[in-house]
């Protein structure tokens, strides 16, 4: 069954009428899942409208009081868990596996922030007799949320749990292509008593809803994750009316092995750049080897990504331009001299009706090389050989991106001696495990700000300070 989804705008969908609508075609078969209704400005104007009236009530609430609110999202979403995978699977592509992964996930992101919410508080200023100062956090008021296809259900929820918390309202625009979940999301905030007008979805394109959300005079923040080039746009229309951002961007981030390094332990996490077919951002699309273990490790690598069996084991591209980006990288590959050791391939027989790829190893890959330098966003890993630490902290930080590094090696002090040398915005040791609490956001390219942990609440508030004399 295809779909229909309009827009979901002060507590009521808002049907589209005579708008256009998009038609959707799913990773699996390219046949139409879903017709999504085209915005344009004006339902930005209602939604950011709703979201101004409600926020005072909203941010006058005790935060305890949002909290449980935010529990009760949670919870919800647990029970309706095969709806919410199902669907996404269906738009997406994702592995059923991951997908079950992903939906506690975006549970925990509102359980998380429903209990955190209320550490959240100021400090007093020493000023001397006669005087008391402190600081105190506030919400911005109406935030603008633009998700991308990737990962429609947990980006939704990682702005959306931090920014309500704070007691902010939220006007969320989510790719065209990947919309069901994140309108389900918003129905689903309301079902457990948030108020109509916080939580407000417009559908449609960037260039007509996004550019429309950035450039309202009454959306205060903007919170964007996606590509470089549309994250400058969106930089620069804020920045215009002097909004602040969080940019959370892409990535081209260095998995450095060491020598010293627990093998077995590192080869295993170099094939986390299949998860979710290598689309996304914090993907460890770089694999530097030590000269000394490269042809043995990289032998490994290669075997174990032949087992990555396309369907079974690796899903499908999401979008078609996603699909034929990756295609074009093979070629772009084999033309710059790059050594295919496997993959390379859009996949045929069986499974050629759906958008998939071979999980693909290049060997031989030096720094002036696109796919050292390009984010691919597929499951392909472009591997380089390093003699010394200097080089391979070198070859690490030849990148205009630095979201996320990895680093592998027996010798803790060198562990941490290149993880402070690496420019990228969180530096993994040894397979170490992250999660929700874990701040996350990138240098240079890679974006502005920070998304997850308690950090995240300090981005979507901001600083007051209030003096008062009490002479």
């Amino acid at each position: 069954m295809v779909r229909e989804l309009d827009h979901w705008i002060d507590g009521r969908s808002v049907p589209r009428g005579t708008q256009r609508a998009l038609a959707v075609e799913g990773p699996f078969e390219r046949s139409v899942v879903a017709r999504v209704a085209l915005g344009e400005a004006g339902h930005v104007e209602l939604a950011v409208r709703a979201a101004r009236a409600a926020a005072r009530g909203w941010a006058d609430r005790a935060p305890v009081d949002r909290g449980r609110l935010l529990g009760e999202v949670a919870r919800r979403l647990r029970e309706r868990a095969d709806e919410f995978v199902s669907v996404e699977v269906e738009e997406t592509g994702k592995l059923v596996a991951e997908m079950r992964g992903l939906l506690n996930v975006s549970a925990d992101y509102f359980e998380y922030y429903g209990g955190v919410v209320r550490a959240l508080f100021g400090e007093t200023i020493d000023l001397g007799a006669g005087d008391h100062a402190f600081t105190s956090r506030e919400p911005y008021g109406v935030v603008g949320m633009i998700t991308p296809w990737n990962g429609p259900l947990t980006q939704a929820s990682r702005g959306l749990a931090a920014a309500l918390a704070a007691g902010n309202t939220v006007v969320v625009k989510p790719s065209e292509l990947t919309s069901s979940t994140t309108l389900m999301l918003a129905r689903l905030c309301e079902e457990v008593g948030v108020p109509a007008g916080v939580v407000n979805v417009v559908l449609g394109t960037g260039p007509e809803v996004g550019a429309a959300l950035v450039d309202h005079p009454d959306v205060r923040l903007v919170a964007f994750t996606g590509s470089v080039g549309t994250g400058r746009t969106v930089a620069a229309g804020a920045a215009h009316r002097l909004v602040p951002t969080i940019l959370e961007l892409g990535g081209k981030s260095a998995n450095v092995v060491f020598a010293d390094a627990d093998l077995d332990r590192a080869v295993a996490g170099a094939l986390a750049i299949c998860t979710g077919a290598g689309q996304q951002c914090a993907a460890l699309s770089r694999l530097l080897l030590q000269d000394e273990i490269h042809d043995a490790v990289l032998a490994r690598v290669a075997e174990r990504m032949r087992a990555r069996t396309p369907g079974e084991r690796l899903a499908p591209m999401t979008t078609e331009a996603q699909f034929e980006k990756v295609v074009g990288y093979f070629d772009v590959a084999a033309r710059e001299g790059a050594r295919l050791v496997t993959g390379g391939h859009a996949v045929t027989g069986d499974l050629a009706a759906g958008r998939y790829v071979e999980p693909t190893v290049y060997a031989d890959v030096t720094p002036k090389m696109r796919i050292f330098q390009e984010e691919i966003f597929g499951p392909v890993l472009a591997v380089t050989r390093f003699a010394t630490e200097d080089e391979a902290v070198a070859l690490a930080n030849d990148s205009d991106y630095g979201l996320v590094a990895s680093v592998w090696t027996a010798d803790s002090a060198r562990a941490l001696r290149v993880a402070s040398r690496i420019d990228a915005g969180q530096v993994i040791v040894n397979g170490g495990r992250t999660g929700i609490e874990t701040p996350f956001g990138g240098y240079k390219s890679s974006g502005v700000g920070r998304e997850k942990g308690f950090e995240s609440l300090r981005w979507y508030t901001q600083l007051k300070t209030t003096v008062v004399s009490t002479r």
